[in-house]
């Protein structure tokens, strides 16, 4: 389902800089061409997680902001990176607990709405429709599969703006999301080409051991933070795994072998 792309006042296609997120942004400039929605309607943005993410994720994802010619977003959590948030709160995020997600990329995001709303607002728009665009796929975990591809983001919305969050390559494979990629021509992040299917923070609460391997393997620095932070609070990882046990596993020569993806 492809909504009217034309009545909104302004597209935000999020971009986490990963394969879904470049699939995406490539479709919906193309969808929103040929609808004769202009570019300058069209916002890339981008939750800044700092440190913890791959490097170079911020730069590739305003480098393929750019390569369309659109407005890029970064925001980031004014109190600190998420490493600084565990830290603070004295434990890792959970699956039920995800306050990585909750308040490090949607509650920035929704800023970005607040911004983008208000310069509408200067221009005579009492309420200002957004266009939230999600590279969620239905193939990445049965919670995922059962979001609805389009509906009103209730949390989002107010008095002076209405937000829908739209998943325009909900039902899409992983094959077709690189042959979108490859067929752009835009570059893609080099951790993909280490071996990463996913790209997400390096050290992702959701992620196997294989994948915490291989992201300790080519982040060590990163890791000893990680380690220095895990072992201040005394708090675990996860409960079967701590990344001081990851980091002892590399140090021992243990190597990650193949990496499979993971629900989310």
């Amino acid at each position: 389902m492809i909504p009217d792309l034309t009545q909104y006042h302004w597209i935000v296609i999020n971009s986490s800089a990963g394969k879904d997120s470049q699939a995406m942004l490539d479709y919906v400039v193309e969808l929103t061409d040929k609808a004769s929605v202009p570019r300058h309607r069209l916002v890339v943005a981008h939750a800044d997680l700092g440190r913890v993410e791959w490097p170079g994720t911020r730069e590739l994802a305003q480098e393929q902001a750019q390569h369309y010619g659109l407005t890029f977003i970064a925001i980031a959590r004014p109190q600190g990176d998420l490493l600084d948030h565990i830290a603070k709160r004295g434990m890792f995020p959970s699956p039920s607990a995800r306050y990585c997600t909750s308040d490090h990329k949607r509650g920035q995001i929704a800023k970005i709405f607040t911004r983008l709303a208000d310069q509408s607002r200067m221009r005579g728009v009492r309420v200002c429709y957004i266009l939230n665009c999600l590279g969620l796929r239905a193939q990445e975990s049965p919670a995922r599969a059962k979001r609805l591809p389009f509906g009103l983001n209730e949390m989002a919305s107010n008095g002076r703006r209405v937000v829908h969050d739209w998943l325009p390559i909900h039902g899409w494979t992983v094959t077709q999301v690189w042959d979108r990629i490859r067929a752009s021509g835009v570059r893609h992040h080099p951790a993909y080409d280490l071996g990463m299917p996913r790209l997400s923070c390096c050290f992702c609460i959701f992620s196997p051991r294989s994948a915490l391997l291989l992201a300790a393997k080519h982040n060590p620095e990163l890791l000893a933070q990680y380690v220095a932070v895990e072992q201040k609070i005394d708090h675990r990882f996860r409960k079967e795994l701590s990344l001081a046990e990851v980091q002892d596993a590399v140090a021992k020569g243990e190597q990650p072998g193949a990496v499979k993806d993971w629900f989310m």
